[in-house]
């Protein structure tokens, strides 16, 4: 799978992944239909930060949900 290519099917698998990473209790809030492909590069950065950490504080936790709520559509 080529993330560096914006698709609907990559945008899918970085939420899903993201969400597993992170255990998120809440996890039908974040939805790949709700990002489009204007902030792709943004979620792929966010992705690749979140997959090379193995742990994250609870604070880290908070910053990158509030980074995943600020690419979401309007």
């Amino acid at each position: 799978m080529d993330l560096t290519v914006k698709s609907t099917e990559n945008t899918a698998y970085m939420i899903e992944r993201i969400k597993d990473k992170l255990r998120i209790v809440n996890a039908g809030a974040i939805k790949a239909a709700h990002f489009d492909d204007e902030m792709y590069e943004e979620l792929h950065d966010l992705y690749t930060m979140v997959m090379k950490r193995e742990n994250f504080s609870p604070s880290e936790m908070q910053a990158i949900a509030e980074e995943l709520g600020k690419l979401r559509r309007t």
